[in-house]
């Protein structure tokens, strides 16, 4: 059933009875009547009851005032629809399209705009040796007057990155040519404010786009992670001038495996990429002193020099407060000092070090890995690594006739990978794997010792497919509980947190945080070794709450969730991108986007069933 409505006066009226709280949303905050009629031209009337119908009406009546028109048809199939399938179609149909980007003559407009540089100029580094592009972009400097375009030099030092902070801008990414027109290789931010495309988030996001049929996106995403490689010697922690000396966790196999899976691309395709991973693994994670450690095993080392860019004023306030009286300065005065080289303090330049390391991890932040984080072979950077190496051992042997002719002197065969593979999975367990306490921890390769601290990482070896299947059954039945809470397993245990001082920073990826990354990565690690009965547990929990959520505030779907009040009202640094939206939210959040529609290609009829019913998970499992 269709009902033609008069958009602005419907919208008004919608707000000014149920929006008791002012914030443009109808939740289960609101104190209205929960019960609003609708009349149609023709004098029929429907009666729109509960705070999720009245909702999904503000975001149908949200629609379509875009497209200023005075009256519009609202379907109320699509009021009343299955919650579940509302979500889904609505990543499917909206949300993807709402975090796309390109960096081109179309998407400029958007870097313009962005809010996270306050610069009278917007700057776009290009890299060196990249004519085509730097002229493409050149041109379009002379259509924007506040754009300015600047070429990086060949050799780019942490000292370079360093100045860069008085003019920070955004990195270009691939052109393409379609129809004789060159445009930007898209890809898909994580959220709505963002512009910016970053790197382990790609991969995750990646997986939604490919089971939601967006293939070309996802080759995008394959397409920047390898111009990034190429151009900028890395997959960049984002496309951002401050990241320029920082990577990500790398996922780039993972990838390739998962694009060759779902659209069976040409071999040269495969070819292409597979040279590139192999480049960014010898150079990126494979340079001894760097990454690589004197153990074989490879721990998060970023470049750079003072503190991260990217962080709100004070944020490092605690540390600071520890140095400023050193040098009789104000925590303001020591600052800025410090900021500008003026002062040089040692130990607070290690500090530095593991911050920039730990947000290379993705975990930005966690107590697990802070002020100790390039000190760390962690068990999650060697469990993508190992994936990395079984990956391309696969590929090789699959596609290539089980030898790789990477360049004119150099071939590789299957057999090569397999070893470096099989010698990191003994290292690992060896290393990272506690017999006693049935979990992995990290190894402190500077005290030869393990890391003590009990994180959702322990899972990765599972997903990776390194543990035996003994350890995979005590990481099941022993060491999943302590994590498990009602709407999935959380960022670490609470007792791992336990001992911190009342008075410590909120650290995001620690309890009671749950990411949809981790949930990912655990349901795919079940699934390894055949642990279906806690697949579907687990993937129940963890939609419930994505859909919970949604029917209770407005659809919205979050970065992250507080799983000890199973809320999206975070209270921890960063707050909680994809809660901030009037009406309705057109992006959602990307790898939660993506965790949805993943999830639902793994849960059973039944579940789904009682999913859309909003079954409590505590009452089934």
């Amino acid at each position: 059933m269709k009902f033609k409505l008069h958009i602005r006066q419907t919208l008004e009226k919608l707000l000014a009875q149920e929006d008791t709280d002012g914030d443009k949303k109808i939740t289960i905050d609101d104190k209205g009547p929960k019960s609003f009629t609708i009349e149609a031209e023709n004098g029929n009337a429907v009666t729109i009851e509960g705070t999720y119908h009245l909702s999904n009406l503000l975001q149908e009546l949200a629609l379509a005032k875009k497209n200023n028109t005075e009256f519009a048809e609202i379907n109320i199939t699509e009021i009343t629809e299955n919650p579940v399938e509302r979500i889904s179609r609505k990543i499917k149909n909206l949300y993807w399209n709402g975090l796309t980007r390109t960096i081109d003559a179309v998407g400029v407009k958007k870097i313009l705009e962005d809010d996270k540089i306050e610069n009278a100029v917007s700057y776009l580094y290009v890299p060196f040796g990249d004519e085509i592009v730097f002229d493409y972009f050149k041109k379009l400097e002379v259509e924007n007057s506040t754009l300015k375009v600047i070429q990086l030099p060949k050799n780019i030092t942490p000292e370079y990155v360093l100045s860069l902070n008085e003019k920070p801008g955004i990195l270009a990414l691939a052109l393409q040519i379609k129809n004789n027109q060159i445009s930007g290789v898209p890809f898909v931010v994580p959220g709505g404010r963002f512009n910016e495309m970053y790197g382990w988030d790609s991969y995750f996001i990646a997986q939604g786009l490919l089971i939601d049929d967006k293939i070309d996106l996802a080759l995008g995403i394959a397409e920047n992670f390898k111009y990034q490689i190429d151009h900028y010697g890395k997959i960049l922690n984002a496309n951002r001038s401050y990241y320029l000396t920082r990577t990500q966790p790398p996922l780039y196999t993972s990838l390739i495996r998962a694009i060759i899976e779902k659209s069976n691309p040409e071999i040269f395709w495969v070819e292409r990429h597979l040279k590139t991973a192999i480049k960014e693994y010898q150079t990126v994670w494979m340079e001894e002193g760097k990454r690589l450690t004197s153990n074989g095993l490879n721990r998060y080392k970023a470049e750079g020099i003072g503190i991260p860019f990217e962080v709100e004023e004070g944020h490092f306030d605690d540390i600071l407060e520890q140095f400023a009286p050193k040098y009789n300065l104000s925590t303001r005065e020591f600052e800025k000092k410090y900021l500008k080289r003026e002062i040089v303090d040692t130990a607070l330049d290690n500090y530095f070090t593991h911050d920039r390391s730990m947000r290379e991890s993705g975990h930005d932040t966690s107590n697990r890995l802070v002020d100790i984080c390039a000190n760390l072979n962690t068990v999650a950077i060697n469990s993508l690594l190992y994936k990395y190496e079984t990956d391309i051992a696969f590929l090789i042997e699959t596609l290539f006739n089980k030898e790789f002719h990477y360049d004119e002197h150099v071939s590789y065969s299957s057999d090569y990978w397999q070893t470096k593979a099989l010698s990191r999975k003994e290292k690992i367990n060896n290393l990272c794997w506690n017999e006693a306490k049935g979990i992995y921890f990290d190894y402190n390769f500077v005290t030869e010792e393990q890391h003590i601290f009990e994180a959702a990482t322990t899972f990765y070896p599972l997903w990776a497919k390194i543990s035996t299947p003994e350890q995979a059954e005590i990481l099941v039945k022993k060491t999943l509980p302590k994590f498990k809470m009602k709407g999935g397993i959380a960022g670490s245990t609470k007792e791992s947190i336990a001992s911190l001082d009342k008075n410590s920073p909120t650290r995001q990826w620690d309890y009671p945080f749950g990411w949809a990354p981790h949930q990912m990565l655990l349901w795919e690690g079940l699934l390894h070794y055949n642990f279906i009965e806690e697949t579907q547990e687990m993937v129940y929990r963890w939609l419930w709450l994505i859909t919970r959520n949604a029917v209770d505030y407005n659809g919205t779907i979050p970065e992250k969730f507080d799983l000890e009040i199973n809320s999206h009202k975070i209270f921890a640094e960063y707050g909680n991108v994809g809660t901030e939206f009037n009406y309705i939210t057109e992006e959602g959040f990307g790898w939660m986007n993506a965790s949805y529609q993943y999830g639902l290609t793994l849960l059973n009829d039944q579940f789904k069933q009682k999913l859309s019913e909003l079954i409590d998970p505590d009452t089934l499992f």
